[in-house]
């Protein structure tokens, strides 16, 4: 048994119709970020964000933006992989303030925060995004951050939009192993991007949830054996709506995985091993081994949420589109439960 072939959108399409509801037209998978997500309506039940994570030679640095109608938060946070030095700051501007920050209909527009605590910048010019943050007290240090991001103009990325129903659906735009250049302060100590084995990775999504889900995502951009190789899995959350955001990108070549994956780890400890395979094949045959563990809970009675991302290596292997095998050996790259009531 196998899971059909996802139908591939060519042309620009809007994700929405006039009453805000999902326009059919849009269900289906695309190489380039060719679907405008105009969303309207659905008032507290849409959720935008823009989420970057940066993997440097010594450290991840991650940079969120997001907008869930009864608040706008951004999250940074950096780990230095050898020491397991950590920390991360939130900032939230809430509900009658919100109408200041607007969210992007398209994947590369700028985003920008800008709040006393915080500020955050990113704008796309000619192929590149540069990403700025600047906060004066971050785990009591000032950290300055100036990245160029680049986007070789032939790469493909993954942009598919999942379907609950009419009303309730999700559009998201994974794009990965972009070369990454510039640099991180965190005090006196400067961590140095550099493009040929520096990559991050762009989460775009955009939608309008149920109240309750439950989410995985796994996700790897780094070169391997001169080659840049990224991995993006999810789970759960598309399991039954005939869409996957699962896909593998060798030196921007997409090979799109049709078919559910799961993913298996012990809920007492995430810690331990995890194993990600698809369902009916052998296209994917992964094992996780996490070093790092990051928590993030809310709990606002009616909003509740909690992540636990892990930071490891996998190995195993993969197969591409023209029926070859990837062999993966200790991939740096992340691996996430997300529980959510919101």
């Amino acid at each position: 048994m196998v899971q059909h072939a996802e139908r591939e959108i060519r042309e620009w399409t809007r994700l929405c119709d006039k009453k805000g509801n999902l326009n059919p037209a849009a269900i289906g998978y695309a190489k380039k970020p060719i679907i405008e997500c105009n969303l309207s309506g659905h008032f507290m039940r849409k959720k935008k964000w823009n989420y970057w994570c940066c993997y440097g030679e010594d450290i991840l640095f991650s940079v969120t933006v997001c907008h869930f109608d009864y608040a706008v938060s951004c999250f940074v946070y950096f780990l230095e992989y050898e020491t397991q030095r950590f920390f991360e700051k939130m900032v939230t501007i809430p509900l009658g303030v919100v109408k200041k920050l607007k969210m992007p209909t398209q994947v590369l527009d700028p985003v920008r925060f800008t709040k006393s605590e915080m500020n955050v910048n990113i704008s796309h010019i000619q192929n590149q995004t540069l990403l700025t943050v600047n906060c004066d007290n971050f785990d009591n240090e000032p950290l300055n951050v100036n990245l160029k991001i680049l986007h070789p103009v032939d790469d493909e990325s993954l942009n598919v939009v999942v379907p609950w129903n009419r009303q309730t659906f999700q559009f998201t735009a994974k794009h990965h192993i972009l070369p990454t250049k510039g640099f991180v302060k965190l005090g006196n100590k400067r961590y140095e991007f550099h493009e040929d084995d520096c990559f991050s990775v762009l989460d775009f999504g955009r939608g309008v949830w149920p109240r309750e889900v439950v989410w995985n995502w796994a996700n790897a951009s780094q070169r391997l054996r001169n080659h840049r190789v990224g991995l993006n899995f999810g789970g759960k959350w598309t399991d039954g709506t005939g869409m996957t955001e699962n896909a593998i990108f060798v030196d921007g070549k997409m090979t799109k995985i049709h078919e559910d994956v799961i993913f298996e780890y012990d809920r007492s400890n995430f810690k331990k091993p995890w194993y990600v395979t698809t369902k009916f094949s052998d296209a994917v045959m992964l094992t996780f081994h996490p070093f790092f563990e990051r928590v993030a809970k809310t709990d606002l009675k009616l909003v509740q949420s909690e992540v636990h991302q892990l930071v490891g290596y996998y190995n195993g292997k993969v197969k591409l589109e023209d029926g070859s095998i990837l062999m993966i050996q200790q991939m740096l790259g992340c691996i996430e439960e997300h529980v959510a009531k919101w």
